[in-house]
């Protein structure tokens, strides 16, 4: 563990943790960006993955939306990593008051944390555009083909943020409230490229701009400590925080 990362969480009292794909790669869901994501990935089909995964395609190309979602998007078999445990024992510590993510994975809250803000929407979470009922994961993931409602008949889609479409109005004001009044950001497998998402951290004005990632990004300059590992191996000493202890740190 990084005694300075440690340091910092002992003494901050409002913590929000900001996170992209990088967060769940350990948890074998791969990232979008990377050698071995899937934007470098063949489709399949004579499309490329970004434009596969927008409304425009969605709406044209259901069939095809559907066969990619599910073969590349849906993991239900993941499990949370370090870097998920580690947030959620220090939420219960009363360190971190909020996640905030771009992941649709939903493996914060399986971790246990409580306070998630999912900037780009959840595959756990599907919706008829007819009638508006709810349906979960197991309904996509069972459906031959694209799934429909099984009580109006119309179309089932995910939660799920697009390209071209907006995000959520609602869920961007309280990301933009947490960071503005957290004394600690982290920042944790993200390369902030992504944006308005990435634009959230400017709303920061506290102390300490954590940054962990293993590439690096346009805000190094601003944080206060970068961190060039994987981010499980990062917060693997936190996932039995004790607020009244300090956790045990490996250079002791």
């Amino acid at each position: 563990m990084d005694s300075k990362l440690a340091d910092i969480i002992a003494a901050s009292r409002r913590i929000v943790f900001f996170g992209g794909a990088g967060v769940s790669t350990e948890s074998g869901i791969p990232d979008f960006r990377s050698a071995g994501g899937l934007y470098n990935q063949s489709a399949g089909i004579d499309y490329a993955p970004e434009e596969i995964i927008s409304h425009s395609f969605f709406v044209q190309h259901t069939a095809d939306f559907y066969d990619y979602y599910r073969k590349n998007l849906i993991y239900p078999e993941a499990k949370p990593n370090a870097a998920h445990l580690g947030l959620a024992a220090l939420e219960r510590a009363g360190k971190v008051s909020a996640v905030v993510t771009q992941n649709i994975d939903g493996l914060h809250q399986l971790a246990g944390s409580r306070r998630v803000l999912e900037l780009h929407g959840s595959v756990l979470r599907n919706f008829c555009t007819k009638c508006g009922k709810a349906f979960g994961v197991e309904t996509i993931l069972r459906a031959d083909g694209i799934p429909y409602c099984d009580g109006c008949g119309g179309l089932i889609k995910p939660d799920v943020v697009l390209y071209e479409e907006p995000l959520n109005g609602q869920v961007m004001e309280e990301s933009v409230a947490e960071i503005a009044q957290a004394d600690t950001l982290i920042v944790g497998g993200t390369s902030l490229v992504v944006y308005p998402a990435a634009g959230l951290v400017h709303s920061f004005r506290g102390k300490n701009i954590v940054l962990i990632n293993k590439q690096a990004t346009g805000f190094d300059s601003r944080a206060t400590l970068t961190i060039r590992e994987p981010i499980g191996e990062a917060l693997a000493g936190f996932v039995a925080y004790d607020s009244t202890a300090q956790p045990h740190r490996s250079d002791d």
